[in-house]
């Protein structure tokens, strides 16, 4: 009892350094107290995000059945554009977090411009794509044809400013890799404080901005995202702790480059393969009309209130893996892993204790419409059944992330969502006519499977031997 008032008092007395990200090598002194310095601004950097998710979806729901249905399909289709994003974001950690355990400050910040000028390139081909084909994005999804011309503008706004999206989870990517997750906490609360005030406005309208509608909910987006940017090059750009870029480093530095390229490509495939399975659930989904489609979408927006700040959790691991390998100690890298997993693992059981009891309330606060609240409490239940399981299993895959193995995920991955996680939801829901208890039953069980796959993989060890 005394230890743990103890601890308590050693959080309290530190939190606010680990709001300023004081600390940035966590190579020596206690693991605890690294996890907690990492986490807590990463957590809350997660949970902002969360709670900018949960709002989105309240203001859209009061437009129509359609709006929420839009939001799903559209980013069901731009989580093609997150699997770029985070598999570059993984890259920079790995490669930032590297170089930092190295002490080469200068390679670290030759890392951070490579992975930028990658980013950019990748967006202006998608915001091409989504400019001239929102509509065709939409239809291909399944949506029907009110659905898509209330809903279009959406998608076309979305996938035309994705740059705001690209960059934002690059540069935050690389001051994790630092060890300074507080800056990236900073750029991320801007940027979803910015789309909460801005969501209302653009969506209803105020004053001299129209009511956009649904369409408005992906300008605010946009804004909010654009304005973060422009914080982090600032930050960038002026200096702060062991990053610094200026103008005259953005060169392409092939070498480099292509370093990053081939840690990003086995991320990059990784969630690849993750959305676009993902993509294909939706599909799925789409069959069972837009009631059940807008359950789906907001239970999946509350599972993500819970999920981003245990993914901000996991992102600590990554940093501590990618430094401590850095600096020579595997040993300790490891200990980080099973440290940061039981973390993870108490906190997600505990919140699927709330889900099991408050689910239809949950609900009920986007839509009270009866086939709504059903199917979304059915897939808050049976997905919050699995949740400590991804507690421990999202650590693990964010470790071998940090460590610049970016393979093996991928493969589990392969494994878990394209031959087990597909084919079982599709013969569940379709075949067997299970409808979407179907689909909810095969995300729960591939997230099992990829805990226990990565456990296994996790404790050969071979991760400590990567080189990036």
């Amino acid at each position: 009892m005394q230890s743990s008032i103890q601890l308590i008092k050693k959080a309290i007395v530190n939190f606010p350094d680990a709001i300023k990200g004081k600390q940035e090598d966590f190579t020596s002194g206690s693991l605890r107290k690294a996890i907690y310095m990492l986490s807590i601004p990463m957590i809350l950097e997660m949970l902002m995000e969360s709670v900018f998710a949960v709002v989105d979806i309240l203001y859209v729901s009061r437009v129509s059945i359609n709006a929420v249905a839009t939001i799903g399909l559209t980013e069901s289709v731009i989580t093609l554009v997150y699997a770029v994003a985070i598999g570059l974001s993984m890259a920079a950690t790995a490669v930032v977090a590297r170089r930092i355990g190295e002490k080469d400050n200068s390679g670290a910040n030759t890392a951070a411009v490579q992975v930028i000028i990658l980013g950019i390139f990748v967006s202006l081909i998608v915001s091409i794509i989504g400019i001239l084909f929102p509509k065709d994005i939409l239809r291909l999804m399944g949506g029907e044809t009110d659905l898509i011309e209330e809903g279009f503008g959406y998608t076309k706004v979305l996938f035309g400013g994705n740059i705001t999206i690209m960059l934002l989870f690059i540069i935050n990517a690389v001051f994790r890799g630092a060890g300074n997750a507080s800056i990236a906490m900073r750029a991320l609360i801007l940027s979803n404080g910015l789309n909460i005030i801005l969501d209302p406005i653009f969506i209803f309208g105020f004053g001299p901005i129209p009511s956009f509608g649904v369409e408005g909910a992906a300008i605010a987006t946009t804004i909010g995202r654009g304005t973060a940017v422009c914080f982090q090059l600032a930050i960038l750009f002026r200096g702060s702790g062991k990053l610094k870029i200026n103008l005259r480093d953005f060169v392409l530095k092939f070498q480099v480059m292509w370093k990053l390229i081939k840690v990003s490509l086995g991320g990059i495939g990784q969630f690849l393969i993750g959305t676009s399975s993902w993509v294909f659930l939706m599909r799925i989904m789409s069959e069972f009309g837009s009631e059940v489609l807008a359950g789906y979408t907001i239970a999946i927006r509350v599972l993500m209130f819970t999920l981003m700040p245990a993914w901000g959790l996991s992102n600590a691991a990554a940093t501590l893996v990618g430094q401590n390998l850095g600096a020579e100690q595997p040993t300790r890298a490891e200990r980080a892993v099973w440290k940061t997993g039981k973390y993870n693992t108490l906190f997600l059981g505990l919140v699927s204790l709330i889900y099991f009891i408050w689910s239809p309330t949950i609900i009920s606060l986007f839509n009270d419409q009866e086939e709504v609240v059903h199917y979304g409490t059915l897939c808050l239940r049976i997905l919050a059944a699995g949740y400590l399981f991804y507690g421990f299993g999202m650590v693990v895959i964010q470790a071998f992330n940090g460590a610049g193995d970016t393979k093996t995920p991928t493969y589990i991955n392969f494994f878990c969502f394209w031959l087990f996680q597909l084919p079982l939801a599709y013969l569940a829901a379709i075949s067997l006519d299970f409808g979407p208890v179907g689909v909810f039953w095969a995300i729960n069980l591939a997230e099992v499977l990829i805990a226990i796959c990565g456990y296994i993989w996790f404790k050969k060890g071979r991760w400590k031997l990567t080189q990036v």
